[in-house]
């Protein structure tokens, strides 16, 4: 055994024991066969392959494989929702207050640093509405480096950023969006552009003679939670409207937007949970993100272990006993 065949059994782990067995050879034996002569790792497209491959089968296994659609589902939800919110920031970027009200100066005719992760974002939401998924992944990609390294950059160049709690939940919104389908419909893909759109003109027609309280005032602690409701609001709809017609993907969707929906509460959440008077500290910021962190994928898994054992609990049967013709 050389090392790309060990390398790829190594990668074959994430398929099931039983499903290793039957096919594990016959699927290592193939990539092998195309591999070039010299080749000693697997390819990144093959271990991405394998990867998916494995988490398709064990969720097969699990009985919840409905949770991938459902999945990329609430990415189209996520990435219409970050396309807005890059819609609302970048258009509150064109309206700078007097250098003299921040005791730091602008960045151009901008507010901040952050009009570059803004227009990446619009840029990737042009992107999506034109380009395949393979390339629009590749946009969300760069607008997620760049909201990242955004905190970095701007304490480099001492100049103004967006606060972290605007970046954090973009950046969440963003991970979720790379799992957008890979061939959406033309009106899915149009989505969050559209969004960013009408962002930008109500934006601009009713809050942009003040965008110091929309993007670092006090009104970040309503705007953004209420934008996390109205996306739990979208994701119950769906759920109910697509479980009317025997459809579990909506359920699945809600309960992944829990958590970009989460991140996006966290000014409001850390406003209840902290003292009654005073500002919200970096501190009560902090723990509640990490809350928010740890409580909706757990609400995730939680359900698909639900859903895993009731899907493997057998059943009552009405058929009659096939010796003595009484129903089981």
């Amino acid at each position: 055994m050389n090392d790309l065949e060990r390398r790829y059994l190594r990668l074959l782990r994430a398929y099931p024991a039983d499903y290793r067995r039957a096919r594990g050879a016959e699927i290592v034996g193939t990539y092998l066969d195309l591999a070039a002569p010299e080749q000693r790792w697997p390819a990144p497209a093959d271990a991405a392959d394998l990867v998916r491959g494995g988490l398709r089968q064990r969720l097969r296994a699990a009985g919840v494989t409905d949770l991938i659609p459902g999945v990329r589902l609430a990415a189209l939800l996520a990435l219409v929702t970050a396309s807005a919110l890059a819609g609302v920031w970048g258009t509150a970027e064109l309206h700078p207050p007097p250098a003299e009200w921040w005791g730091a100066p602008h960045v151009g005719p901008f507010v901040s640093l952050g009009v570059v992760a803004w227009a990446a974002w619009l840029l990737a939401a042009v992107v999506i509405a034109v380009a395949p998924s393979r390339v629009a992944r590749w946009a969300i990609t760069l607008a997620l480096l760049l909201t990242i390294a955004l905190p970095l950059v701007a304490a480099a160049l001492d100049v103004l950023r967006p606060p972290l709690m605007v970046l954090l939940p973009q950046v969440v919104l963003g991970l979720l969006g790379l799992a957008l389908p890979d061939r959406p419909s033309r009106v899915i893909r149009l989505a969050p552009a559209l969004s960013a759109l009408l962002a930008m003109v109500a934006t601009e027609f009713l809050g942009g003679l003040d965008p110091v309280f929309i993007y670092y005032g006090a009104a970040m602690e309503v705007f953004l939670p209420t934008v996390g409701g109205l996306l739990l609001v979208v994701g119950a709809l769906l759920a109910v409207g697509l479980a009317l017609g025997g459809d579990a993907r909506g359920g699945w969707t809600l309960v992944t937007l829990l958590t970009p929906a989460g991140f996006l509460a966290v000014p409001g959440l850390a406003d209840n949970f902290g003292p009654a008077y005073g500002a919200i500290t970096f501190a009560e910021l902090a723990v509640t993100a990490v809350a928010v962190a740890l409580a909706g994928p757990a609400a995730l898994l939680l359900a698909v272990v639900f859903r895993s054992r009731r899907t493997s609990t057998p059943q009552p049967s009405n058929q009659p006993c096939p010796t003595c013709g009484a129903r089981a």
